[in-house]
């Protein structure tokens, strides 16, 4: 089944998908800095690097379906909350005229959980709406990435949706980690040791990382970073991996936070070298990329940036998967009906010659 990806980034769903059996053809991303990591791990896709909004719906190829996660930033509960007001939030328009026309088997799209909050609940129900009126049977949900092996806490809705002439609806798997999550010490245990910091500046050591982008982002830390604990210790899950690398976790060497009033927060006393954020491969791992997935950039703040934004892996995996299967039981089910029409044709024609 052919796939094409909008907003592809990195490629974390893309990578899902292709683990489950589709065929990515094409991909779409805008960001120049993601260019090279997109292509050097994908090298059988083409990457349309257009903005979706100057590609005609001509050049996007047939395919069996589209999935993509439209900016986020507009969304968000650490943003400016524009939502749909915002050119990036439109964006989840342009998303829904491509579907409208290419009338794939599918689709599914990925964004924050801020959308649910009340202050774009208008919005939120009129791009539900658009995806029905475009012809898909709509399913909706919110899930916590945690349920289903990704070691990190992060809360994303996705829209799932079958072209209505198909008949089924997409029903979401159930949990499989609610009470084994994955915890730190399995996701990032053995690398904790051979970490590099950044060279001055947060630019990248390159070749010297023994392992690929095992180096962490260094500087100081605002007072909002430090108005909260931002350590999980190595038993839990860890917090959610965020596109800047400035809120980048702690690593869970070290003891949580410190708390001294209110909204305020220090590293323990004397232990102060053992905080230090996630390094690039760590994030990478929580958000289950295989190590052999290579993040190319110059300042490891596109690393960062690049992993954050992605979806992860696993979960993509796991969605893609179910949507494999329910396509290929609507198709074994089509040649069964079909396979029964022809008996039934046979039969009918073989009683009309034994009549005669």
């Amino acid at each position: 089944m052919k796939l094409v990806t909008f907003f592809a980034g990195a490629g974390g769903l893309d990578l899902g998908f292709s683990k489950a059996g589709f065929d990515v053809i094409w991909a779409n991303e805008y960001d120049k800095e993601i260019w090279e990591t997109y292509e050097k791990n994908h090298k059988s896709v083409y990457l349309d690097k257009r903005s979706i909004t100057n590609i005609p719906i001509d050049e996007i190829p047939e395919c069996d379906g589209i999935i993509g996660g439209p900016p986020c930033q507009s969304w968000s509960e650490a943003g400016a909350l524009r939502g749909i007001n915002d050119k990036r939030g439109q964006l989840f328009y342009d998303f829904i005229n491509v579907l409208a026309d290419k009338q794939p088997k599918f689709f599914l799209a990925e964004n924050v959980s801020g959308m649910l909050l009340p202050i774009h609940k208008k919005a939120l129900e009129n791009i539900k709406a658009m995806f029905k009126e475009s012809g898909f049977n709509l399913s909706f949900q919110l899930l916590n990435v945690s349920n289903y092996g990704v070691p990190q806490d992060r809360k994303r809705v996705f829209f799932v949706g079958y072209r209505n002439d198909l008949g089924i609806e997409f029903k979401f798997p159930t949990p499989t980690t609610i009470e084994n999550k994955i915890p730190l010490s399995k996701a990032i245990g053995d690398l904790k040791d051979n970490v590099l910091p950044a060279i001055q500046g947060n630019y990248t050591n390159g070749d010297h990382c023994i392992i690929a982008n095992h180096e962490y982002m260094t500087g100081g830390f605002s007072p909002i970073y430090m108005s909260r604990n931002r350590v999980r210790s190595w038993d839990e899950v860890s917090y959610t991996i965020q596109a800047g690398g400035r809120h980048a976790p702690m690593h869970p060497q070290a003891p949580k936070m410190q708390l001294v009033k209110q909204n305020v927060r220090i590293f323990v006393p004397n232990q102060e070298s053992l905080y230090r954020r996630l390094s690039v491969r760590e994030c990478a791992r929580i958000q289950t990329f295989p190590d052999n997935f290579i993040f190319y950039y110059k300042n490891i703040s596109a690393g960062y940036k690049m992993i954050g934004n992605a979806v992860p892996v696993r979960i993509a995996n796991i969605l893609a998967k179910k949507i494999w299967n329910d396509l290929s039981e609507l198709k074994t089910t089509e040649k069964s009906q079909v396979k029964r029409r022809q008996l039934i044709s046979n039969a009918i024609e073989n009683s009309a010659i034994d009549v005669m």
